[in-house]
């Protein structure tokens, strides 16, 4: 909206026409009186029709009519006319547009919807045709739900796109996934875990059927063991390739992805008047055209564009390190989107609303304002302390000489992907433990503990994967010092989780177990004793449906994350070192 060319004067801001509607808490266009004009007849209104602010969306506004024409009232906007699936209520895309580029900024963008949602989702029906979207090609879970667990991938990439931008990224490259965040929102909105993975991770890529632009369709062969950042980009893959590589990877299946461009940083930023990073130490860093003094630091624009890209100032220098400054960043933008100074000011909402969805890609499922604005209130419930930062837990790759990717850290990674998979924050949350373990099962693990030594177990596959318990066996003999400890082969019946049953005087060893196990109390089972090959009284370890590999613990729902994985919440500054 133009205020000058709407007849308005010029030291009026359009964004502050938009004001909030007491009765309905929303936000509405509001128009001021225009500058002194000719008298023109107002048309009569019908005593049964309602002020124009009452009962409809916000319009436009409208130019006056000449002196001497009777105006008109300003009219609902039409229902645009049906167009093909996928596509409704929109101008055909550009060539160029359908093929936008899918950068790494599109971390920012799950919480600029959580931000236009809660302070003004109304205007967003003014900016349908800004959004592109992508097929999933039948990679997600067909989208969120608000009554179930949201997990949404934010996917970017380093190739080159946008205004002012050619000086970033690999110049003649397609584009890789250069940085991917899978943020899981718990089903009671209580808590969300933001899980970045490294682009530098060796993973494999499945077969990706891709949707070609004639509507035909093409299998992408897959690749074993190559960088994560290969799922995008290379050999024609798509959003949705990358999201199928999260799948293989983590066993969690995404509900819907998100990404965006190089200018949603600067744009965002620029928006909200600036975030506040925090640096330990001066950086001057040539290759992002970064130069920042130490300490609490305000920037937007191409500064925050240079922030979130730098690595070799930071850290070791490396991935690992940018991802830690990228989600200083992320935690940074999140508060202020979350402030009262922003949500309150009509004009941050229009510009945030205008940057998020110019900058905006999102997949098939979640392609309308209406699906935005639901998602966008599902994340608005979420407090920031509760929202957890984590990365992937990786090792150097012990194959390479020069170390230039990392392998999974198989038993922290496996551990922090279940609790994941089983919806369990990595922050304390009373309520949600209360609801995981019952009084009398907590207790259980509480009191003293015998020494690894002297724990007596017999171990049975009751449903895990064949050979398990011999694992698990040589797992708690050599690395956990339980030597009493024997295989008794498969258990009577599969059962869905691992189960440990013990004695009443073998208390003590079960809590000693359990620990070693990261059970809960809740699949400790107290009964009668019972003899071991030897005759000896001795525990049952039943290994359910539930194990995921020697060493690795048992039950996600311990509420607690591996000892060394790196972890932050959105809630605290943590200064870049």
């Amino acid at each position: 909206m133009d205020a000058q060319s709407r007849g308005r004067a010029e030291d009026i801001d359009p964004a502050d026409q938009w004001v909030i509607n007491p009765d309905t808490g929303e936000y509405e266009l509001r128009l001021s009186p225009s500058a002194p004009q000719s008298p023109v007849p107002r048309p009569r209104r019908s005593r049964s029709s309602k002020p124009e602010t009452q009962g409809r969306s916000a319009a436009p506004a409208r130019a006056p009519e000449r002196p001497g024409r009777e105006a008109q009232p300003p009219r609902r906007r039409r229902a645009a006319p049906e167009e093909p699936p996928g596509r409704r209520g929109r101008r055909p895309a550009k060539k160029a547009k359908a093929k936008k580029a899918l950068l790494w900024t599109g971390g920012a963008m799950a919480f600029v919807v959580l931000a236009t949602a809660a302070g003004g989702y109304l205007y967003l029906e003014h900016l349908n045709d800004n959004i592109t979207s992508v097929s999933d090609d039948g990679a997600s879970t067909g989208g969120f739900s608000k009554d179930k667990a949201i997990n949404l991938l934010i996917i970017g990439t380093d190739k080159r796109t946008g205004a002012g931008n050619e000086g970033y990224g690999d110049k003649n490259s397609k584009g890789h996934a250069d940085t991917t965040i899978l943020l899981h929102v718990s089903k009671d909105r209580t808590n969300a875990t933001a899980l970045s993975i490294p682009r530098d991770l060796i993973v494999d890529i499945p077969d990706c059927p891709t949707q070609q632009a004639d509507g035909s369709e093409k299998v992408i062969p897959g690749a074993t063991g190559v960088r994560f950042n290969n799922s995008l980009g290379q050999s024609g893959r798509t959003p949705s390739c990358t999201m199928r590589t999260v799948t293989e990877l983590t066993g969690i299946k995404p509900d819907n992805f998100m990404v965006a461009d190089f200018n949603a940083v600067k744009t965002l930023t620029t928006a909200v008047d600036g975030v506040e990073v925090c640096l330990a130490k001066d950086i001057d860093d040539p290759d992002s055209h970064l130069k920042l003094a130490a300490g609490m630091r305000k920037i937007e624009g191409e500064q925050a564009l240079a922030f979130v890209r730098t690595r070799h100032s930071v850290g070791f220098g490396g991935d690992l390190s940018r991802i830690e400054l990228q989600q200083q960043f992320l935690s940074a933008l999140m508060r202020k989107l979350k402030s009262n100074d922003t949500l309150t000011s009509p004009s941050k909402m229009v510009k945030l609303a205008e940057a998020a969805t110019e900058a905006l890609t999102v997949d098939s499922q979640l392609d309308s304002i209406g699906k935005l604005k639901d998602l966008g209130l599902e994340l608005g419930k979420l407090n920031t302390k509760n929202l957890t930062f984590t990365t992937v837990p990786v090792d150097d790759n012990p194959a390479e000489a020069v170390k230039a990717t990392v392998v999974l850290k198989e038993g922290p990674a496996r551990q922090v992907f279940d609790m994941i998979k089983n919806d369990v924050s990595f922050t304390e949350v009373k309520e949600r433990k209360k609801k995981k373990e019952d009084a009398a099962a907590a207790a259980r693990l509480k009191g003293e503990k015998s020494d690894p030594s002297e724990i007596r177990v017999r171990v049975f596959n009751g449903g895990a994967p064949s050979g398990s318990a011999q694992q698990e066996l040589a797992y708690l003999q050599t690395e956990a010092g339980v030597t009493k400890s024997e295989n008794a082969g498969n258990a009577p019946e599969d059962l869905a989780r691992t189960t440990l049953e013990y004695a009443p005087d073998q208390a003590d060893q079960a809590r000693a177990l359990a620990e070693i196990l990261g059970l809960s109390g809740a699949a400790m089972k107290p009964g009668e004793s019972v003899v071991n090959s030897q005759g000896l009284p001795t525990m049952t370890l039943t290994l359910g449906k539930d194990f995921k590999g020697p060493g690795v613990k048992l039950d996600a729902t311990s509420g607690k994350a591996p000892e060394g994985v790196q972890k932050s919440t959105a809630d605290k500054v943590k200064c870049a070192k």
